[in-house]
């Protein structure tokens, strides 16, 4: 029988191996390393046989030892099982296969993929929420007002630009809401209920943003997929502390199917790895172009180089070539044997450039949804070009993705904050996201004159009465009369050729009483 090699040293991996040898006698040594940047993991990924939908491994610190790491679907490992250096190495570069955490911070630090997430982020909070009334009975102003003041001063409107930008960034990001428990293992793992007892008057202590690097999911559903919860985790780890998942806001904006989720630490797929693709070739046509534009000229001398070519020294041509190089200027001399030397260039056309260039910029923008004049500044050109439409079109697709990512976030804090400031929740206070869209003054003034003709028919036809538009005048905000003191009437006018002024609508049309 032949003695066993000597075993290898153990190798880099990028999974956590989930089964204990058999029958050890001794415990078995950790042997994951910490992956210090990106570039190790990809260049380990084009040497190495890579299985590119597998559990990634936690950063050292979050889980707490002996914790358990998430169950490999067996599936998804046979499935994949057969994947080369080419075909991991591939998807990788495809944006089908989650990078990591390492990798995609680094992408962060490129302005092609910083500005698109922070576009997004900021275009999401520019004109953010109010705070709004459903009842008709009680006058709520002071409600409000304190609502809008702890909104400030909790600063919901920063942290959420933050979420959306770590939802583009990572794919996923979490708010913790900190009642004074952070410190107490045992309330973090309970359910934050949203009721007085579980959240008193003045015991809300702060929101933290929280990155998506430090927190590893446990505890959710794969088996049952009528039952809730399925594929949602229960709860988290935090650098080692185990928090109900009711205690993190989690945004995710673009879900995965659930087979991919664990695959990508519950994260969404974030817009880098989208955008992956299209800033790649928009790089690589960029350094071409420029490529091109430094050497587009190619000049040249034909000689008689039959002694060089004939191995007999090499000295005089490479000092007739040194000179040519010095003296190639539009301002030089430069001078050619009549008998034995020509010389010729050749140019490459550069008269499409600008357009394959701003082809695959364009292509950038496609893939994020975001108007060219707003991601790159770059205003439509050509006669009567305008971007109207296309920002129309942005603007509604910022407010169907504030209420995606946001909305139900949003209520979730508007009753902790009324828990927190009066110990109760009003249903009846609610929110509404503001417009983007705003007129100019032309459009503005054409708007009021509409309104205050439709007011004078309205009143004269007996519909409404005179302080009735008074107090809408007063109460609207972009109105040129917003605090107008409503008790303040003045005098009706007493010109009865021109019943469009009169403001009582019981005189007739003569001006006599009715």
């Amino acid at each position: 029988m032949k003695k066993a090699k000597k075993a290898d040293k153990p190798k880099l991996k990028l999974v956590v191996d989930q089964k204990p040898p058999a029958k050890s006698k001794k415990p078995a040594q950790d042997t994951r390393r910490p992956i210090a940047t990106s570039a190790r993991v990809a260049a380990f990924a084009t040497r190495q046989a890579v299985t590119p939908y597998v559990i990634p491994p936690p950063f050292p610190g979050v889980l707490p030892k002996n914790a358990p790491t998430m169950a490999q679907d067996d599936f998804i490992g046979s499935a994949y099982s057969f994947a080369s250096r080419s075909y991991g190495a591939n998807l990788i570069s495809e944006g089908l296969a989650w990078p990591g955490y390492a990798y995609l911070a680094e992408l962060s630090q490129r302005a092609e993929y910083r500005r698109i997430s922070e576009t997004l982020a900021r275009e999401m909070t520019r004109k953010w929420i109010k705070l709004q009334t459903t009842g008709e009975d009680d006058d709520k102003t002071d409600k409000i007002q304190a609502l809008e003041a702890a909104f400030d001063k909790y600063r919901i409107r920063d942290l959420f630009r933050v979420m959306a930008e770590a939802d583009g960034f990572f794919g996923r990001g979490q708010l913790y809401i900190d009642t004074g428990y952070t410190n107490d293992p045992d309330e973090l793992v309970t359910q934050l209920i949203l009721s007085p007892s579980k959240i008193k008057k003045g015991g809300l202590k702060a929101f933290r943003a929280v990155s998506a690097m430090w927190t590893y999911p446990t505890g959710y559903n794969s088996i049952e997929p009528l039952e809730p919860h399925y594929y949602e985790p229960t709860s988290w780890y935090v650098m080692g502390k185990k928090v109900h998942t009711s205690r993190l806001l989690t945004f995710v904006g673009r879900e995965l199917p659930e087979i991919l989720r664990p695959a990508y630490n519950f994260c969404g797929l974030s817009m880098s790895q989208m955008a992956k693709p299209y800033v790649d070739n928009w790089l690589r046509t960029r350094q071409s172009v420029s490529d091109l534009l430094h050497s587009f000229s190619v000049s040249g001398i034909k000689t008689n180089m039959q002694a060089t070519l004939g191995g007999i020294g090499g000295e005089d041509m490479l000092m007739r070539a040194q000179l040519f190089n010095q003296t190639r200027d539009n301002r030089g001399l430069f001078m050619l044997d009549k008998e034995t030397e020509e010389f010729f260039n050749v140019s490459t056309p550069l008269g499409t450039l600008d357009h394959l260039l701003a082809q695959s910029q364009e292509q950038m923008a496609s893939v994020a949804g975001i108007p060219l004049v707003k991601l790159l500044g770059i205003t439509p050109s050509g006669l009567n070009a305008s971007s109207d439409g296309e920002i129309r079109a942005f603007y509604d697709f910022i407010g169907s993705y504030q209420q995606h990512l946001f909305g139900r976030h949003l209520e979730t804090v508007l009753k902790i904050i009324q828990l927190n400031e009066f110990g109760v929740i009003d249903d009846e206070i609610g929110f509404r996201f503001e417009p983007l869209w705003e007129l100019n003054e032309t459009e503005r003034a054409s708007v009021r004159k509409t309104d205050v003709d439709t007011a004078v028919e309205l009143i004269n036809a007996g519909v409404l009465h005179p302080e009735e538009e008074r107090k809408r005048l007063a109460t609207t905000e972009d109105s040129l009369y917003h605090g107008l003191d409503v008790d303040d009437v003045p005098e009706p006018p007493e010109d009865p050729e021109n019943p469009h002024l009169l403001s009582d609508p019981a005189k007739s049309e003569h001006g006599s009483e009715a």
